[in-house]
């Protein structure tokens, strides 16, 4: 468990030696956070060539009590995933990853940022707009897309 008196610190998330621990972590996050095939070391490797500055954890005596991971495509930016153990929940961890990511955010000149948060995860949402965070009007779609070939498509 950890305390307000224990020392936490955000770092840069460390590929793949942190990969097992955070996907861990995201499994046990309960409701809200699901893991899937984007999730994949592989996918994960992909998403670090992009933003490798934008995934961060946090960490207590060398324990990952905690993750965000974000994005930015140059005009908006995005959180994928907030995971903060259960038993250091209620303690500023998910408050500390978030501030952290909106710093790097602003500092790429990112002006705006989303989120996605499933209607039923009421802790996240009341966390999000303690936060600052305003609920949108706007519809999500999605479609899986298969298997890529990872190539780039040039016309």
């Amino acid at each position: 468990m950890t305390t307000n008196n224990d020392q936490v610190s955000i770092r840069s998330f460390v590929f793949p030696d942190d990969y097992a621990e955070v996907y861990n972590l995201w499994s046990q996050a309960g409701a809200g956070l699901h893991v899937g095939r984007s999730d994949s070391l592989e996918e994960i490797s992909k998403k670090l060539q992009r933003d490798p500055d934008l995934f961060l954890v946090a960490e207590v005596n060398g324990r990952i009590i905690g993750s965000v991971m974000g994005g930015f495509d140059g005009r908006r930016g995005i959180v994928y995933h907030l995971g903060v153990s259960p038993d250091s929940r209620r303690n500023g961890v998910g408050r500390m990853l978030m501030e952290a990511l909106e710093e790097r955010l602003r500092a790429k000149g990112c002006l705006k940022s989303y989120l996605l948060v499933t209607k039923d995860n009421l802790e996240a949402i009341q966390f999000y707009e303690a936060s600052g965070w305003e609920q949108m009007e706007l519809y999500i779609y999605g479609k899986e897309l298969g298997e890529g070939t990872g190539k780039q498509v040039n016309e």
